[in-house]
């Protein structure tokens, strides 16, 4: 990314966050908008796929601790912050070049404690100039080009399972990303040799991995959730019932008599593998409550109620919300 853009873009804006906001506040402001934005709800709104861009783009500066110290660096220098290009025209080849992409988004350098609005050279470079001003027998130490950005949206089962994605190149050059199994949203893959071109290599490609929703499953860490509806009487006497898993297959589960609606049964390595280990299945049971009963069963409903009658499940209840 160029450092002009970071002076004209103002990321915190794009997402709807205060510039202090958490590292968390900043996630959850992106997973709403690229939710509202994302190409797949929205096919053929130009608006709204520049918006995903822009979002996405902000997200995967902010989510990223060094590239936001350094573009709040950038920010801090307001309007002023231009950057000579390198060449005859610009001392020592510029001062955007002399830094070899410190500013340029590269994060593999960042400006540690130097602030740039202090109009002095960083302790670390110093050396380079041979005191401040530079000296005609300066030379620069080679640079490896600048990293560029990029983002791209998989689906749930594709961060579980790892998939490959290919990005094009305005050059029609298709760059293959391999997305490793157990990504999770807002992660980064890193593409070595695919970003700005330098005279000790190129930089790096960095790209910001946006994982869509399941309809059943969510992830907490490594472990995956999954809420299952079952029966009065099997909630109540107890039973062996089926749970799907991500694999495609199913597992047992034994659900305890007395089982009340809303209580988590855990499924041990049946979660997210990765390289460090596997999650579990999370199983939340939903007691159903059938709407429309046939004669026989709501005599036996009423049955139930009488036999029960001297329970009350609501004791206490007034003493416990008294205020």
């Amino acid at each position: 990314m160029a450092s002009q853009d970071w002076v004209d873009k103002d990321f915190y804006k794009i997402l709807g966050v205060a510039k202090d906001a958490s590292d968390a506040d900043i996630k959850k402001a992106y997973r709403k908008l690229a939710r509202q934005h994302h190409p797949d709800t929205n096919a053929g709104n130009a608006a709204s796929e520049k918006k995903f861009k822009d979002i996405s783009e902000a997200y995967s500066v902010l989510s990223d601790p060094d590239e936001r110290q350094q573009y709040d660096a950038i920010r801090a220098m307001g309007s002023g912050a231009r950057f000579a290009p390198g060449g005859a025209g610009a001392p020592n080849g510029g001062f955007e070049d002399m830094f070899g992409g410190l500013f340029t988004g590269n994060t593999g350098r960042h400006a540690g404690g130097f602030n740039p609005a202090g109009g002095g050279i960083p302790p670390e470079f110093a050396d380079l100039f041979g005191g401040f001003g530079g000296s005609p027998g300066f030379q620069r130490t080679p640079q490896k080009g600048a990293d560029r950005t990029a983002s791209t949206s998989i689906s749930f089962a594709g961060s579980i399972r790892g998939t490959t994605i290919g990005l094009r190149e305005p050059s029609g050059e298709v760059i293959d990303v391999r997305v490793p199994a157990g990504i999770k949203d807002g992660q980064k893959v890193r593409v070595r040799g695919k970003g700005q071109p330098g005279a000790a290599g190129n930089g790096d490609l960095v790209v910001s991995v946006s994982v869509q929703p399941h309809a059943f499953y969510t992830r907490d860490g490594d472990n995956l959730r999954i809420h299952v509806p079952v029966t009065f009487p099997e909630a109540a006497l107890g039973a062996d019932i089926e749970v799907p898993t991500i694999d495609g297959d199913k597992v047992k589960v034994r659900v305890p008599a007395g089982t009340p609606s809303g209580r988590t049964l855990r499924v041990k390595g049946k979660g997210v593998k990765t390289s460090k280990g596997t999650g579990d299945l999370l199983v939340t049971i939903d007691v159903a409550v059938p709407k429309n009963l046939n004669k026989d069963a709501e005599a036996a409903v009423k049955a139930f109620a009488e036999a029960t009658a001297s329970a009350d499940v609501r004791e206490g209840l007034a003493a416990k919300a008294r205020l």
